[in-house]
């Protein structure tokens, strides 16, 4: 290419961002200029035919077209390309004392069937019986009493409520209250490792890049409690065998833990459990609210 023709098509780039240099929103311009030049230099250096450009925008299209009630291609797509990761990073890689994040998936549902603790949220489902406890904190020790825990998770078979056709059916999901002491308990069953849907845009992106689906076995939460910053994050269970290579780029070392298998367990809260299990004690701490607002500052 002669460096008139690199000139002409930096020129053009140019033009595109002073024609946003007017919007009355600094944030908007900021990123929309940005968007240009950084879509700009990607076509500079993959320099696609017009069938290719029309190829993308088909599957951008498609992956609209998929989306509803049930399901968000969108959000598959920035999982697998790690952008969902890298946004939770820059937002909430802050180290320090409070629980690592996560990406929050697909398959989050606002307002989740409410359940008293020590419930079963996996409503006569089969599966090896899980029991799951643990204590909401705050970054300097204290328990935090009445706190939101979502949670939710896969089925034995790996498969989650929102992929069935029923819109009433839920199941291995809901939603707990701590009690006085900041504890929160349920009964389950064992997640399993699982593909991420593969009959859309996302899928067909994984295979042509010679990409595995996998998950690694997990049980999503996502807690809240007055003053604190809301977590969004999983436990693992470790030993996976997808640990390594999760397809959204979502484990983090902090959050895979042992789902222990015994006969017997003396719960913080309530009578002794006297038959085999699987058992997971997992406490989190929420990052207080003025920390985030003091980084924005």
């Amino acid at each position: 290419m002669s460096q008139i023709a690199a000139s002409e098509e930096h020129r053009l780039t140019d033009a595109v961002v002073a024609r946003i240099a007017d919007a009355p929103d600094p944030r908007v311009r900021e990123t929309l200029q940005a968007l240009v030049r950084h879509l700009h230099a990607f076509v500079r250096e993959v320099r696609p035919t017009e069938a290719e450009w029309a190829t993308a925008i088909d599957f951008l299209t498609r992956t609209g077209q998929i989306c509803d009630d049930r399901r968000q291609e969108f959000i598959l797509l920035s999982d697998t390309l790690g952008v969902s990761m890298l946004v939770d990073e820059i937002n909430y890689g802050r180290g320090g004392a409070s629980t690592e994040t996560t990406v929050l998936g697909p398959f989050y549902v606002a307002n989740p069937p409410v359940c008293a603790n020590g419930d079963d949220i996996g409503r006569g489902l089969a599966g090896e019986a899980l029991f799951v406890e643990g204590v909401v904190r705050a970054a300097g020790g204290s328990s935090l009493a009445n706190a939101i825990v979502d949670v939710w998770q896969s089925d034995d078979q790996g498969r989650y409520d929102l992929q069935f056709d029923d819109p009433d059916m839920f199941f291995l999901r809901g939603r707990f209250r701590t009690d006085a002491a900041g504890r929160f308990a349920f009964w389950s069953i064992m997640p399993k490792s699982y593909p991420i849907p593969t009959d859309g845009p996302a899928g067909s992106l994984l295979a042509a890049a010679g990409r595995h689906p996998f998950r690694p076995a997990h049980v999503h939460f996502r807690i809240e409690a007055a003053g604190h910053q809301p977590l969004v994050t999983h436990v693992f269970v470790a030993g996976d065998e997808y640990l390594t290579s999760d397809v959204v780029f979502g484990v983090k070392d902090s959050l895979i833990a042992d789902f222990q298998r015994r006969t017997h367990t003396q719960p913080l809260a309530g009578p002794s459990i006297d038959r085999p299990h699987r058992y997971l004690r997992y406490d989190f701490v929420l990052a207080d609210a003025r920390a985030k607002a003091a980084a924005a500052g």
